[in-house]
């Protein structure tokens, strides 16, 4: 479903991706961990080009994407879930829900709406249909968000540290409709995260990385009780307590 293939990513001098090759198949639950600034989340960015990689290639669906066919490609299978919930606070939680649909897949007003309500029920918020983002805690909010993933119903769903700008509190109820949505065997996730429950529940393969490179790749089970790589023990060493 995914395929990069010697991904290169510089921004000025700086070299944040080195090499990068990895495929993800249709219906995988992927999760990428690793140090900050190993360039997880711009490999992550690259799969839908809000980075376009300096070299190599990226292919979505078995299509290569270009400049000149990204919009149009990832916009029919992608969708994504930021650190920031990047809602319209002007909107209410329907029309930022009901806004791409209608806007980009023609979805008429009403299914649109039926698509939003569905979603809603899914994250648990369909009370909040008609409320603004503001009134809401960040938790609802990155809930929401995930709701108009969903609404897209792309084929593939990246997630950018979902809560890293959550609190404590809030953060098991953004992560329990994530194990929730990994259930789906149709969809296919890629993750970035720090949280280590989540990944050992729900990942089919876990990728880490550091400096810029994948340094290893393995189940849940063989990054969690026997890592090959040093840096890696040592990683998960000082989070995992």
């Amino acid at each position: 479903m995914i395929k990069l293939e010697h991904v290169e990513k510089y921004f000025g001098d700086l070299h944040v991706l080195k090499d990068i090759n990895l495929e993800v198949a249709e219906g995988e639950k992927l999760v990428i961990i690793g140090p900050s600034g190993s360039g997880k989340s711009t490999t992550v960015r690259c799969m839908n080009f809000l980075e376009e990689p300096t070299s190599g290639h990226v292919y979505i669906d078995g299509q290569e994407l270009t400049s000149k066919n990204k919009t149009k490609l990832v916009r029919e299978t992608t969708s994504m879930v930021f650190q920031q919930f990047n809602l319209y606070p002007h909107m209410t939680v329907l029309k930022n829900l009901t806004l791409a649909p209608m806007k980009l897949h023609h979805k008429t007003k009403q299914e649109a709406e039926e698509l939003a309500y569905h979603y809603l029920e899914v994250v648990g918020l369909r009370d909040k249909a008609n409320v603004y983002p503001t009134q809401l805690s960040g938790g609802q909010q990155q809930r929401i968000a995930i709701a108009r993933a969903l609404c897209a119903q792309t084929k593939i769903i990246l997630f950018d540290e979902p809560t890293s700008a959550l609190d404590p509190e809030t953060i098991q109820e953004v992560l329990d409709v994530m194990v929730n949505l990994a259930h789906e065997k149709n969809i296919t996730m890629v993750v970035v995260t720090h949280e280590m429950g989540f990944a050992r529940q729900v990942a089919d393969r876990v990728v880490f990385m550091a400096d810029g490179q994948i340094i290893e790749e393995g189940t849940p089970e063989h990054f969690f009780t026997n890592p090959k790589n040093e840096r890696v023990r040592q990683f998960l060493g000082k989070i995992i307590r």
